[in-house]
């Protein structure tokens, strides 16, 4: 479902104790995952946690494709570790 949704995502930097944050959002969602902008480009199977801003609920997802970089940040397909179907807050 194309939904705009934003969202923080945070993940483990290559150096141990580097954390990186980052504001994003959603071009698509469903129950698995979602299509994600983030500002920042980031590497295959990395593990996110991503923060839906709109309920506040949080959840493991890891990165599973990276598309190219636009002007509004880098397109990423995110699979959430556990699927729950009602993360996004929108009815499928």
């Amino acid at each position: 479902m194309n939904c705009r949704v934003p969202v923080t995502i945070a993940w483990r930097g290559d150096q141990p104790g580097v954390r990186h944050f980052e504001a994003g959002f959603t071009r698509v969602v469903n129950n698995y995952g979602c299509l994600l902008v983030s500002p920042k480009e980031i590497n295959l199977q990395q593990r996110l946690r991503v923060t839906n801003l709109s309920t506040r609920r949080e959840v493991e997802a890891e990165v599973v494709w990276k598309g190219t970089q636009r002007p509004d940040g880098w397109d990423l397909g995110v699979k959430l570790v556990q699927a729950e179907i009602d993360f996004w807050g929108v009815e499928f």
